[in-house]
């Protein structure tokens, strides 16, 4: 083969390798656009009054997603309580980072324990004892619950793990959770959803 017809030849294998590999790219990006990411809208509605009632099977979604300031969620009003006093959260958002009211920086007795992958609706009783409580609002969160979610390094999206939670209160009652999302509609990360049972009674019955 003559230079030139080398050359030209060469010119078009580079080419044709550039082609496939933006064809390589389009169906790369197409796949993750075609990925079916649950999303949820942030709930909004008015505070409970739970008292001693068992409140459940609720869901809901907390919009955490700024990059700055937590988010307080409190079981006994099943809502987010907006500036908190020391007892009057049980779990704190930021992002992905989860809190709980409990633990030597925090007033309350609240922790958190991972069932592990058990069914949801086959937990009818939770743990009395065994609790892990939280260090100190920061870039941190709950070892209990602190991989709460698979990451994909390549369509960087977190999905909630089959996983049940129990959960210790502010004020030592008890709940069960399971996390169902991640995302508001878009979709925009940070809007934690999440499904609980919890017992305003003080016993550990979940069902």
């Amino acid at each position: 083969m003559k230079p030139l017809e080398f050359l030209a030849h060469d010119r078009v294998t580079l080419a044709v390798v550039g082609v496939l590999a933006l064809a390589a790219v389009v169906f790369v990006v197409a796949s993750l656009g075609r990925k079916n990411i649950p999303t949820f809208v942030a709930t909004t509605r008015a505070p409970l009054e739970v008292g001693t009632a068992r409140l459940g099977s609720d869901t809901i979604t907390v919009d955490a997603t700024g990059e700055e300031g937590w988010r307080f969620f409190d079981f006994s009003s099943a809502s987010v309580v907006e500036a908190p006093g020391p007892m009057d959260w049980d779990l704190a958002f930021l992002r992905h980072r989860i809190v709980s009211n409990g633990g030597a920086a925090f007033a309350g007795d609240g922790g958190l324990l991972e069932l592990g992958g058990v069914e949801y609706g086959s937990v009818s009783e939770v743990p009395s004892s065994g609790y892990v409580g939280s260090p100190q609002l920061g870039d941190t969160t709950n070892a209990a619950i602190e991989r709460w979610y698979d990451y994909n390094w390549t369509s960087h999206i977190l999905e909630p793990r089959p996983t049940v939670w129990a959960v210790r209160t502010a004020d030592g009652r008890y709940a069960k959770l399971r996390i169902l999302g991640y995302y508001c509609p878009g979709p925009l990360a940070g809007c934690l959803t999440f499904e609980f049972v919890y017992q305003g009674g003080g016993g550990t019955d979940v069902r």
